[in-house]
């Protein structure tokens, strides 16, 4: 059986590249914001943390919190015509 290249960071060497400015550690307020079911968050990946992080495609885009799930969060988006649901920690979250 063939073996699968990659895995889920494949091809994101330019999508989760930090600014130059923003290298060194990440804060300890984006670490443990919290958000309130209903929020509006973008979602943008934090490179330096591999925990809780999306897939790819769903960079940049703007979703929903519906609920939490452990310390991660459920965010709802909208991918085309389907309707889903990630778990994301809030380190890779933005508010809108």
């Amino acid at each position: 059986m063939a073996k699968r290249t990659g895995g889920n960071r494949r091809k994101t060497r330019g999508i989760f590249k930090k600014n130059i400015k923003d290298r060194g550690k990440i804060s300890i307020r984006k670490y443990f914001q919290e958000f309130k079911p209903g929020d509006k968050v973008i979602l943008k990946a934090e490179p330096a943390v591999q925990t809780g992080m999306y897939f790819r495609r769903f960079h940049g885009k703007v979703g929903e919190v519906s609920g939490m799930k452990g310390e991660c969060y459920i965010v709802k988006i909208k991918d085309f015509n389907m309707k889903k649901e990630l778990i994301v920690h809030p380190v890779h979250l933005k508010r809108l």
